[in-house]
């Protein structure tokens, strides 16, 4: 089975682990590349490769000051993996009213063997 491209789909980039600890940097804002792959201890060139894929899917913004480009976090780009997530909403909130069921009537069966 064939790969789908990392550059044409939000999804596709941030299955990639390196990336998500590249936006969760970002969350504290702009930085430039060497200090990303100095905190990710990864080479340059491979934090510039994750960036340009992040970049390609609208998740990161870049901007020049003199010689050094500034990263920063596009959150808008997330917006199709909120809504896909989104959906699952449903599903946990279900979930956790059977576990808050079970729980009172584990409670309730406690308390009636005291």
């Amino acid at each position: 089975m064939a790969r789908a491209a990392t550059t044409s789909d939000v999804f596709n980039a941030i299955a990639e682990p390196q990336r998500r600890d590249i936006l969760m940097l970002l969350r504290a804002g702009e930085r430039p590349v060497t200090e990303l792959a100095q905190e990710l201890g990864m080479a340059q060139p491979r934090a510039s490769h994750h960036l340009r894929v992040l970049r390609e899917v609208g998740l990161v913004r870049v901007r020049g000051a003199g010689k050094q480009r500034f990263y920063g976090l596009d959150a808008r780009g997330l917006r199709p993996v909120h809504e896909w997530t989104g959906g699952f909403e449903r599903f946990w909130n279900e979930s956790f009213d059977r576990l808050d069921a079970y729980v009172q009537n584990l409670k309730q069966a406690k308390q009636g063997d005291d």
